[in-house]
């Protein structure tokens, strides 16, 4: 059975009501001047997710450093609509931030491609150290301030990794005729298709459905899928091949961010800091959770192929990205400084 997924509010309903709401308030009396400024944060994970868990923290740093001039309220498991509407209402200023997919922001600024590429870094460090770089995300971070929102900082997502219902993924060979759910990124689909997969974009909400019923043959996600989706109980493979690296970034939006007063836009930066060292701390707990509970309990066998055949078939559609896109070179060529210095540990 398909575990119970809550449905968010169309961004439309939830716009109105945003703003509705504290009108009212204000005009109910001038007290409201005097009561905090109510923050608001939205997500698409359970309250036990790392992501959630850091969103906490800043929560409660926020209250802890500001002295009541600010409240605020996290909102999980789409409460308040899909990614989509989200960041559509982060757009407007009628939340403040959320959490947003990288397809979905490249659909904003075409610098947020480079992070699609299959293989764009060679080990986690690599990744990590790249992340870390403001040469680097700078200029993707803030390729969307037109848009109405600005990236705050970045969370890790893990690497991204091939997983199937009955058969096992040694090589890119063994792709072929399979329909793999991929993310709704042209990106993606071309990835699929230089493996030799059948690229199935769908949302994620709908995936343990069409893998239960063999719509799709597998699916691609790191391995809290498995266990917080539950697809582990109906996929039994999982192939290590590390295709992605992947960002889940938070966006704020402009209007407010320009509006903290300089005093508290730096307790907000530093807040910033906390959400990403505590959810890569979280991060790293819950994937062994999830590895030992997909193994134990849902009898999901691990695999570890050879991940060279995959980094060769991929490699021409980095040439094409970067012939269409050449304004990410430079980032492109940066994060290869990295690779250099962070190799894979297969090397």
């Amino acid at each position: 059975m398909k575990p119970y997924k809550k449905r968010g509010c169309p961004a439309y309903i939830l716009l109105f009501a945003l703003i509705l709401i504290p009108s009212a308030l204000m005009l109910g009396g001038c007290s409201y001047s005097r009561q905090p400024r109510i923050v608001r944060i939205g997500h698409n994970q359970s309250t036990s997710h790392p992501t959630h868990i850091a969103l906490a923290a800043f929560r409660d740093y926020i209250h802890e450093h500001m002295e009541g001039r600010y409240q605020v309220e996290v909102y999980p498991s789409e409460l308040l609509g899909s990614q989509t509407d989200m960041v559509q209402l982060t757009q407007t200023g009628a939340i403040d931030y959320c959490i947003a997919s990288n397809a979905i922001l490249e659909t904003f600024s075409k610098n947020y491609e480079i992070f699609n590429l299959p293989y764009l870094f060679a080990s986690a460090d690599s990744y990590h150290h790249a992340m870390d770089d403001p040469d680097i995300t700078a200029p993707i971070f803030t390729a969307t301030q037109k848009a109405g929102f600005t990236a705050v900082t970045w969370l890790d997502a893990g690497t991204r990794n091939f997983y199937t219902v009955s058969k096992p993924i040694e090589s890119p060979a063994d792709l072929k005729g399979l329909k793999i759910r991929v993310q709704q990124s042209p990106t993606n689909i071309e990835m699929m298709r230089l493996l030799g997969g059948s690229a199935t974009p769908m949302g994620f909400g709908d995936v343990y459905t069409a893998l239960q019923s063999n719509i799709i043959d597998g699916a691609e996600n790191n391995e809290m899928a498995l266990t917080d989706n539950g697809h582990g109980d109906v996929c039994k493979y999982y192939s290590y091949d590390m295709h992605q690296m992947v960002p889940d970034i938070l966006i704020g939006n402009n209007a407010f961010i320009e509006s903290l007063p300089e005093e508290d836009r730096i307790i907000f930066e530093e807040g910033y800091r906390l959400i990403n060292q505590v959810q890569r701390k979280e991060w790293v707990k819950a994937v062994d959770a999830a590895r030992e509970k997909a193994a134990g309990q849902q009898k999901v066998q691990f695999l570890y192929p050879d991940q060279e055949p995959f980094v060769r078939a991929c490699f021409p559609l980095h040439q094409s990205v970067l012939q269409n896109n050449p304004a990410i070179r430079p980032i492109y060529d940066a994060i290869q400084e990295y690779n250099t210095r962070y190799p894979s540990a297969a090397e």
